[in-house]
């Protein structure tokens, strides 16, 4: 049986008719299936904790689930799976950024794509990663969910600061539904994004890495935590990322004039930056990171709450794929 959770927004509410023209390759291979479209913030965790944890979805193991959506979507099922491995997850990329899909080797026809999932076997096992909040301040984002978890699984990147606070005002963005629209969401972040670095707030932060070294900035921008290479619709953060190496890249940025931040945002789509004074790169397993004021916390672009002190931990090759 595969379970299939379809945001049906996606693509600018194109995500259903999508979904219609793809379901012919269930029908046709005589497929057990079962689709539900997801109806708002929170749902597709909800969905995907009942299929791995309700006895009547797991008397057939492993649990298959298709995911059709952005990484947004993505991320929700990712929270809501209760066992990974008795979980076996087919994704289709149609959101405005789909960074996860950028660095496998998926073809650019969904209908092979849909080929390789219905095939219903296990093709990749990649890294995920954990947040943990040690503490959470009661201002929400726009579009958080009902329930607000003090863990959170990431499958791209999570991070604090800037990128977060960017993709706090993108969730709700007029400016990201119009470029969605004309099929220009990928600018959403770019755009954004020089906004928010002219007027956001600099504060002390210390980045403790898990061989004991702490790293202090007097006013940190960002630190971000990559599984994959790319963010924010294709800027190539971290160009040496290994999705199956049970360890982070930890980018982070502070020290520095908004210049300079500038012109390192501009060469990180090309993944040429780490050369730039105030960016640094460490690869590690855990991180634990304070901050002297609460900031906006990120999981693969979905933001719920702030925090002054958060970690962040690799998961080692605990997500298995279909495609």
């Amino acid at each position: 049986m595969f379970y299939c959770i379809v945001n049906p927004s996606a693509r600018s509410g194109r995500g259903k008719k999508i979904w219609d023209g793809l379901e012919e390759k269930f029908k046709s291979r005589g497929l057990d299936y079962k689709v539900v479209f997801t109806k708002g913030p929170g749902h597709a965790t909800r969905l995907a904790k009942s299929l791995t944890t309700d006895e009547k979805y797991l008397k057939e193991l492993p649990v298959k689930i298709v995911v059709m959506g952005g990484d947004g979507t993505l991320n929700e099922v990712m929270n809501g799976i209760a066992d990974f491995e008795k979980t076996l997850v087919g994704y289709i990329p149609i959101g405005s950024s789909n960074d996860f899909a950028r660095d496998l080797p998926y073809p650019k026809n969904i209908e092979d794509l849909m080929d390789t999932i219905v095939k219903g076997e296990k093709v990749r096992s990649l890294d995920l990663g954990k947040l943990s909040f040690l503490s959470m301040t009661k201002p929400m984002s726009r579009l958080h969910g009902d329930v607000i978890s003090n863990t959170r699984i990431f499958d791209v990147s999570s991070g604090i600061g800037f990128d977060a606070a960017v993709c706090e005002q993108a969730l709700s963005s007029g400016t990201k539904n119009f470029l969605n629209k004309i099929g220009l969401g990928k600018l959403t972040y770019g755009s954004i994004a020089v906004r928010q670095l002219l007027g956001a707030d600099k504060v002390p932060c210390d980045i403790i890495l898990d061989n004991g070294k702490t790293i202090h900035l007097n006013r940190f921008i960002v630190v971000a935590a990559m599984i994959h290479h790319y963010e924010g619709g294709g800027f190539n953060f971290a160009p040496d990322a290994d999705l199956t190496d049970g360890k982070f890249d930890l980018i982070y940025a502070g020290d520095m004039p908004a210049a300079r931040m500038f012109l390192a945002l501009i060469l990180s789509f090309f993944g040429h930056y780490y050369w730039i004074k105030g960016i640094g790169h460490q690869v590690v397993s855990k991180v634990t990171i304070k901050t002297d004021s609460p900031m906006w916390v990120h999981t693969d672009g979905e933001v719920s709450v702030k925090s002054d002190h958060i970690t962040f931990e690799c998961l080692k090759e605990k997500l298995h794929m279909m495609n």
